[in-house]
């Protein structure tokens, strides 16, 4: 007998099924323009404070050009990890999108920040022991003009977050308690990079302006230690954070509370496997896996977690559960 005809292959539509791995923040765009607006002011102040060094001979404005590439450098890693970001999302080779680019960033600037402190703290500490002349006039110009670039590079950064607040007023979300451009570590590196420099800027003002009064050499290395202690602070919170990014730490006890609550609802229910990371500024990923008596369908359980507006990308398994062994025969 001739074999039976198999049936045609039905063409499933999978695209309902399908869902976006890009989880970039409503306000990166804002942030974006504010980032390379500061990198080119930064640059800027860079080739005119090298160049009136030059011109005048003055190593203080010199040493400051220089510092302030650094800066620059940093800045523009921010810029370009972001760009990268952007181009990766939608790519099969990321799993999540690109935001780990971004991430890496972030953690690479904390370095450079930890860094900074450090070598801040050697020349404070080696200037405490061995003072030195200090051109109280030059320096004080550098140290102003230093203030009032960072000042204005703060205000731009600190604008394109508030800006991106403000677009989500009127808009909560249950379990929604920090506004995306917190958990924007990249952004969030480049603007402690230039608070840092405001911040120093403003110490180094002081302790001028007591050896311009006073003659006083002291104060200088002694707030050059305070900032080198309070920078070294802010990389080190900016370290721990991006680095459990990185590493995909389980995310806070808020959120997987707010996950099990969901899934549990109904007293059947229970979840026998939950990871919870982050994979966005402010997008977190979940695989579950529930074991229920009477089990519902994935869709359902998944149903639950839509009020929990953090959570972008959820993957759930579903158990009967066993029956209980009978009694020993």
């Amino acid at each position: 007998m001739p074999a039976a005809p198999h049936p045609p292959h039905h063409q499933h539509d999978l695209r309902p099924f399908r869902h976006s791995h890009a989880f970039g923040s409503a306000g990166e765009q804002a942030r974006g323009r504010a980032l390379l607006a500061v990198t080119l002011l930064t640059l800027v102040t860079m080739l005119a404070e090298l160049a009136a060094g030059w011109w005048t001979g003055s190593l203080a404005l010199l040493a400051d050009g220089w510092h302030m590439g650094t800066h620059a450098a940093a800045l523009g890693g921010a810029v370009l990890a972001l760009r990268w970001s952007q181009r990766a999302r939608g790519q099969e080779g990321f799993a999540f999108g690109g935001w780990k680019i971004e991430v890496l960033a972030g953690y690479t600037s904390a370095l450079l920040l930890a860094a900074v402190a450090l070598g801040l703290a050697v020349d404070a500490v080696r200037t405490l022991l061995r003072p030195g002349p200090i051109a109280y006039g030059e320096a004080m110009v550098v140290a102003v003009l230093g203030l009032v670039v960072n000042l204005l590079s703060v205000w731009l950064l600190a604008r394109s977050g508030h800006d991106h607040g403000r677009a989500h007023e009127g808009h909560d979300h249950p379990h929604d308690h920090h506004h995306d451009h917190h958990h924007d570590h990249n952004f969030r590196a480049a603007y402690l990079h230039v608070l840092a420099d405001a911040f120093t800027s403003v110490l180094a003002i002081g302790a001028l302006g007591a050896g311009l009064l006073w003659g006083w050499r002291w104060p200088d290395p002694a707030v050059a230690l305070v900032g080198a202690v309070v920078i070294g602070q802010w990389s080190w919170g900016l370290l721990r954070s991006t680095a459990r990014a990185l590493v995909d730490a389980t995310a806070d006890a808020p959120l997987r509370d707010a996950v099990r609550a969901a899934i549990e609802a109904d007293g059947d229910a229970k979840l026998a496997d939950l990871h919870i990371w982050q994979v966005g500024p402010q997008a977190y990923s979940g695989a579950l896996s529930v074991v229920a008596d009477h089990p519902l369908s994935a869709q359902d359980y998944q149903h639950r977690l839509h009020p929990i507006a953090q959570l972008k990308h959820t993957t759930i398994e579903v158990h009967r559960c066993p029956a209980p062994a009978g009694p020993a025969g």
